[in-house]
């Protein structure tokens, strides 16, 4: 589910798995690589430092060959609850200044609602295409555990 107010994306998604393995799905780039991207998009490198103020970098692929690069800096790392992490792209093309991803973990029994918000966007552009992106990759987690 995606709900967009403002120029701020909200997406969650309850995935069959423990919280804990969903927090490391998030912070671990072997992991990283299987599901996080859009998914007419495949992941090139995930580059992870999980320590605040540590940097992280994801390069992707689209199917037309164009190439992304999302990076940016944690500010909050609470295992297995909560992720808080700029985000921008690389490229005066793709940037949308740095923006602010908060990802909570809430348990559910065996299951994990992921909780995504992201702001703010400079355009509903930009908004729009990180809802769906977010929503695509989510889908693509969901995925990954149902297929182990």
């Amino acid at each position: 589910m995606a709900t967009e107010t403002s120029l701020s994306v909200h997406v969650s998604r309850v995935i069959r798995a423990s919280r804990e393995d969903v927090f490391r799905a998030w912070t671990k780039p072997e992991l990283i690589r299987k599901w996080s991207c859009p998914e007419d998009a495949r992941v090139l490198d995930s580059q992870v430092d999980l320590t605040v103020g540590g940097r992280y970098r994801l390069a992707m692929r689209t199917s037309d060959g164009t190439e992304h690069t999302a990076f940016g800096v944690y500010r909050e790392i609470d295992p297995p609850k909560r992720l808080v992490y700029t985000w921008d792209w690389e490229g005066d093309d793709h940037s949308v200044g740095e923006t602010v991803v908060t990802v909570d973990f809430n348990e559910l029994g065996d299951s994990t609602e992921v909780v995504i918000h992201h702001e703010p966007f400079p355009t509903v552009e930009a908004r729009d295409g990180h809802a769906e992106g977010w929503t695509s990759c989510l889908l693509n987690l969901e995925k990954m555990f149902d297929a182990a």
